[in-house]
């Protein structure tokens, strides 16, 4: 028997518990379907601790929605399922009679166009919503970058910064005089190598994220990286902690030696929230807010906090930005014309180079 209430996927890079379609339109819970599948980490072999990260983050959300009162169908990683995301979703549209799905636009353009082909082959209707995480949504970056001779992303990071009043004096000029503090975010350490940093905003696995490092160690033990010291945030609680951690104890020197680099010291003054933002546990709007404040509190210079800010409102969301207005074309663009395949140091790290 057909059911025509709406299946509401929910991705891995999808996790924040202020999701809109959390709720349905008569403000009931929705019903949520989430799925580990092996496609997603092996289409381009991922690293272990990306992998763990994505399906640790996921197995927490479900149970905290569950925990809520929501009904959760999830599927996990399972080594005799090879089935892709579209046809895991597929199968389980025709098990439960299935008639409609709605989802958040996907970070993937092969994830969206591969659910949006293989329901529309079941006759399975599909509502996309536009993702409110992101400060500047597909339309209106395809309509800035058709103004543009240039598309630079320095043009495309101050009018952010206009539109969402970042780092304004009253009369919409940027603080300080200048709109960019890059010429002051270059210094080196000396050779007496980096200060002492703390490098707190780690996360020791709890028994949901071990089992996860497990199931993925025995799933995907070819694909790189080691599981050894994960410690990643997986819930927008620990994520909001690494946010506090960064503001507080890095993010002063952040600015002036963001490009530099130490050997054996592989995390230095830099944020390591990019990951949690990409799974939705932290918004980037608290991120920013976050950030600016320190500068107007007194606790971090102007050239770190623009300097970070501007990776945030400039360059992940030009990136994205571009990404989804050249795509599908871009995916075979080799404007560098780089035909070598890549060396086994690159899987592995097996290198002499510093």
């Amino acid at each position: 028997m057909a059911d025509p209430t709406p299946l509401t996927v929910v991705l891995g890079d999808q996790l924040s518990p202020e999701s809109p379609l959390l709720t349905r339109t008569d403000g009931a819970p929705a019903r949520l379907w989430m799925a580990e599948v092996i496609e997603e980490s092996a289409h381009v072999p991922s690293h272990k601790a990306r992998t763990v990260q994505f399906l640790a983050a996921m197995r927490h959300f479900r149970d905290a929605r569950r925990a809520d009162g929501h009904e959760v169908l999830y599927r996990e990683l399972d080594p005799q399922d090879f089935r892709d995301l579209a046809g895991a979703l597929v199968e389980d549209c025709r098990e439960h009679g299935i008639t409609s799905v709605r989802m958040l636009e996907a970070g993937d353009h092969r994830v969206e166009h591969g659910l949006r082909s293989a329901l529309d082959a079941e006759d399975i209707a599909l509502e996309i919503h536009p993702d409110p995480h992101f400060l500047c949504d597909r339309a209106t970056f395809e309509e800035w970058l058709g103004r543009q001779k240039q598309p630079r992303m320095e043009f495309f990071y101050r009018e952010m910064r206009k539109r969402l009043g970042v780092l304004l004096e009253p009369d919409g000029k940027p603080v300080g005089g200048k709109w960019n503090y890059d010429a002051d975010n270059r210094e080196s350490f000396g050779k007496d190598g980096p200060p002492a940093v703390d490098q707190g905003g780690r996360f020791a696995p709890d028994a949901l994220t071990q089992a996860v490092i497990d199931r993925v160690e025995a799933v995907l033990p070819d694909n790189p990286g080691s599981l050894e010291h994960f410690a990643w945030p997986v819930t927008p609680a620990q994520a909001e902690e690494a946010l506090d951690d960064f503001i507080e104890r890095r993010l002063p020197d952040f600015g002036r030696y963001q490009d530099a680099m130490w050997t054996g010291r592989p995390f230095l003054f830099h944020a390591r929230i990019s990951a949690a933002m990409n799974l939705k546990l932290l918004d980037p709007r608290k991120v920013v807010a976050r950030a600016e404040a320190a500068w107007r509190d007194g606790d971090a210079p102007l050239n770190a906090v623009e300097g970070f800010i501007r990776q945030v409102i400039g360059w992940r969301e030009y990136v994205r930005g571009i990404y989804f207005a050249r795509m599908p074309g871009y995916l075979d663009e080799n404007a560098l014309g780089h035909d070598a395949p890549l060396p086994d140091f690159f899987w592995t790290g097996d290198t002499d180079m510093h």
